[in-house]
């Protein structure tokens, strides 16, 4: 799409006012993960002829991981490529998306940025991304490289707008005091074993919960529905209807509703809202589902209290989780695209992503799971790993902060009693249906 083009829909989306919708940001820990690989990634390519400035626009933590990125990973690349000087600015996350319309309108869009998963359809949808199948010379061996997941982030409209560049997915964290006060010995490898175990963590008293989740969004309910056997939407984003409307996407939320009924999960989950690591950490949630930041960030909370980790319980579709993390793009706009695709090929070697690992963020390389790079990683990742292997994007489409609305309001609708499950989900696809063909 012409650069034209995208001034008209970024000048509509300023003069109107409009800010695109996000997901919230995926938690950072408050803890660097122990030890990772020091070494910087090899030289593998020779200066430019013409020096060049990239800039790269990220919401990296001010305090560990954009020093990080300055003083270590910035400078290992310029001194990998002599002749490209790299310019980062730290943009705070609730304004990013403001920023960067303003910056596209007004020609002065970065070169290569850090986006949340969820934004990179929106941005692609406005014309504003590089095709990296195009633009990035490599890019056909890169993707290989990743997680399928992650990478299906990136996936518009039959083409590659993007790269995943840090992930996480949710894990079962369960209690290991209330599992041993209920005589609980395994963590649920089944929805059946999970209602079972919620059964015996509710007979510990009234005011024990087995489960908690703090909405009915997508982050939360994805897994349920997955695991189910559901799902959002046909496999190229054009209905729902058949699928979100399904039986098994309606068995999914009949199980989140006899759950809440039957006073196994937290009613916050209708939208009220629950502390969801308080009451793990206090004794009265015995099971959440959490990021890879819950380890180090949940011991300088609640030091003493022990808690095992396990996959997502698994249903007739099997074991599977949602997909979260950031993407890194290239912008249309810039004037230095080769410069730019390097310094992306950079932030995907595996030397650098071990690195970032040392300050948390967790590799998107199928490298950084195997042998000696597994190693150097902190112990939790490895059932991460292993979690992402069927995990699963949000529906990548440009709407889709109104269809998480949609899926929001019909599933606080049917734990609350007010539409019945079919009702509920039957009304949604009317809904959603328009949007996925905008």
């Amino acid at each position: 799409m012409k650069n034209s083009k995208v001034f008209v829909v970024l000048t509509v989306l300023l003069t109107a006012g409009m800010l695109l919708g996000a997901c919230a940001p995926a938690a950072t820990p408050t803890e660097a993960p122990a030890a990772a690989a020091t070494s910087a990634p090899a030289a593998t390519e020779t200066a430019t002829t013409e020096p060049v400035t990239i800039t790269f626009w990220h919401a990296y933590n001010a305090d560990t991981e954009t020093p990080f990125l300055e003083k270590t990973v910035i400078p290992a690349f310029e001194a990998a490529n002599p002749g490209i000087t790299v310019q980062d600015v730290d943009v705070p996350y609730d304004q990013f998306q403001q920023k960067l319309i303003t910056a596209m309108a007004g020609g002065t869009a970065p070169d290569v940025a850090r986006l949340d998963i969820i934004w990179v359809p929106q941005f692609a949808q406005m014309g504003a991304l590089a095709n990296l199948g195009e633009d990035l010379p490599d890019f056909n061996t890169l993707k290989d490289t990743v997680f399928p997941g992650p990478l299906s982030t990136n996936y518009y409209q039959g083409n590659y707008y993007g790269l995943p560049l840090d992930t996480n997915t949710r894990v079962l964290f369960y209690n290991q005091a209330m599992f041993d006060a209920a005589g609980i010995t395994e963590p649920p490898a089944t929805i059946d074993d999970f209602t079972a175990d919620c059964a015996k963590i509710k007979a510990l008293g009234a005011d024990k919960y087995c489960y908690a989740d703090g909405g009915t969004y997508g982050w939360a309910v994805d897994p349920w529905i997955w695991s189910f056997g559901g799902d959002m939407t046909d496999p190229t984003y054009t209905t729902s209807t058949g699928y979100f409307n399904s039986a098994d996407t309606a068995a999914a939320y009949q199980f989140l509703k006899d759950g809440v009924d039957k006073g196994y999960i937290d009613p916050g989950i209708k939208g009220g809202g629950v502390d969801t690591w308080g009451g793990f950490g206090k004794g009265t949630i015995a099971m959440i589902l959490d990021g890879p930041w819950f380890p180090p960030s949940f011991k300088s909370q609640f030091p003493d209290v022990k808690y095992g980790m396990a996959l997502m319980p698994a249903g007739k579709g099997g074991s599977v989780s949602v997909v979260g993390g950031e993407d890194i793009v290239m912008f249309q706009q810039s004037k230095n695209k080769e410069a730019a695709a390097k310094f992306i090929d950079f932030m995907l070697s595996i030397d650098t992503q071990m690195q970032m690992a040392s300050v948390g963020q967790m590799p998107v390389l199928k490298a950084a799971n195997e042998g000696d790079n597994l190693a150097k990683l902190p112990d939790y990742f490895g059932i991460f790993f292993k979690q992402l292997e069927n995990a699963k994007a949000r529906t990548p489409v440009s709407n889709w902060t109104k269809i998480e609305q949609i899926i929001s309001d019909a599933g606080t609708a049917i734990l609350n009693g007010t539409t019945p499950v079919q009702q509920s989900l039957d009304g949604a696809v009317t809904q959603i249906d328009p949007l996925l063909k905008q």
